[in-house]
């Protein structure tokens, strides 16, 4: 591994060598500090193609294949919202069907680089399959935690990889705190939503954008955002890109989140830089119901820096778009479906022009959360073979 370092996104402390997770001194977050850049177009899978922006040597490099995902162009969604372009980046096609795989590799390939032997995380469900899957193929023991209230459907899809997996009731950021604390006691490398190689590997995404528009990068990016790793990767990974020479700007962006569970949304609407805890958030947009984001102060600062903004979005929206989006061949979990309902309340808004390219992150797959089939009156057709030519 190359010589890289961490800084403080809240009080700029800088940190040598990466084994720190979050800042002892004001409890903000960590971003990666590595001054290397490259694509190797020689390469598919985002970890080798991007790595000259990692620290790490392409040997080291723990991958199962993450990234390379397509950036669909729906021009009949661009239409009905009324902008130039409208562009839906697939993560479900990640080998566990989710964003999360890119974060997870920078992760396991780091612990394993810093010889850990056993690695966890913090889950509302996507990263649990993630961290499972990626520590089964490294050989590390891996313990999941996960939410009192996750659904049954996502517990086995985590513990068929091997991984000893906890149900744990209490607040979700208390149990990313006692995690951190755990595995500084413990020897665990506690690869949670926001710390610093996720985050970074979600760099990955914008890097891959900025590609597949030859470098002219689309005005908006819209993330579906719970604990603020993602976004906060997103608009870093961009700008590098800047700053480095491969763009010559960076895009706004909309954090958006599900109204009834949004923190991050209510301390922009009200001018205000720190998230409070969300009262009783209620939402079947499982995947981001944070209520107190560990990096919610953060990506408001990144959306002031940037221009951008926070829009919720109501649960029938939500429905809406998961609806439209798989009528247009994209299924993805209810959360997934929140930025294309946020695209149409920035374009009523009159946020975002019509002369404008859009581009939202499909964050999971839609069989992450079969649950939601419920919300949607499907319907279907049963006959004999016999009555079928009559019948179609």
């Amino acid at each position: 591994m190359r010589e890289a370092g961490l800084i403080c996104v809240g009080c700029g402390k800088n940190f040598e060598g990466t084994k720190v997770f979050r800042c002892p001194d004001c409890d903000s977050p960590l971003d990666l500090v590595f001054d290397g850049h490259g694509i190797d177009k020689s390469k598919t899978c985002s970890a080798e193609r991007y790595h000259k922006f990692f620290p790490f040597e392409p040997h080291e490099i723990i991958s199962l294949g993450e990234g390379n995902t397509p950036l669909v162009s729906v021009p009949s969604l661009a239409e009905k919202i009324g902008v130039r372009s409208f562009g839906i980046k697939n993560e479900s096609v990640n080998p566990t069907w989710s964003f999360k795989d890119r974060g997870t590799s920078c992760c396991v390939t780091h612990a394993n680089a810093l010889d850990f032997k056993h690695i966890g995380t913090v889950s509302s469900g996507n990263m649990a399959a993630s961290v499972a899957a990626y520590g089964a193929y490294a050989g590390m023991k891996t313990t999941i935690l996960v939410k009192e209230n996750l659904a049954d459907e996502k517990l086995a899809p985590v513990v068929i990889y091997g991984a000893r997996l906890f149900r744990v009731s209490g607040n979700y950021d208390d149990v990313y705190n006692k995690s951190l604390e755990i595995g500084k006691d413990k020897g665990i490398y506690f690869m949670n939503s926001d710390v610093p190689f996720r985050a970074a590997g979600s760099r990955t995404i914008s890097f891959e954008i900025a590609e597949s528009f030859d470098f002219d990068v689309p005005e908006w990016v819209i993330v579906p955002t719970s604990s603020g790793g993602n976004i906060r990767g997103i608009i870093s990974g961009f700008a590098d890109m800047k700053r480095h020479g491969y763009t010559n700007k960076v895009p706004r962006f909309i954090c958006a989140q599900a109204a009834g569970c949004s923190p991050i949304v209510a301390a922009y609407d009200k001018g205000e830089m720190k998230v409070k805890r969300f009262p009783d958030p209620d939402t079947i947009a499982h995947a981001i119901d944070n209520a107190f984001p560990p990096s919610g102060n953060e990506t408001l600062a990144l959306l002031k820096k940037f221009d951008g903004i926070a829009i919720g979005v109501s649960e029938d929206a939500i429905i809406s778009a998961q609806a439209e989006q798989a009528s247009k061949g994209l299924f993805g979990q209810p959360a997934s479906a929140v930025p294309l309902a946020a695209a149409y309340e920035a374009k009523r808004r009159g946020i975002i022009s019509e002369n404008d390219r859009v581009v939202t992150i499909l964050t999971g797959s839609g069989l992450k959360y079969t649950a939601a089939f419920s919300r949607h009156k499907l319907s279907w057709h049963e006959c004999h073979v016999n009555d079928l030519h009559e019948s179609i």
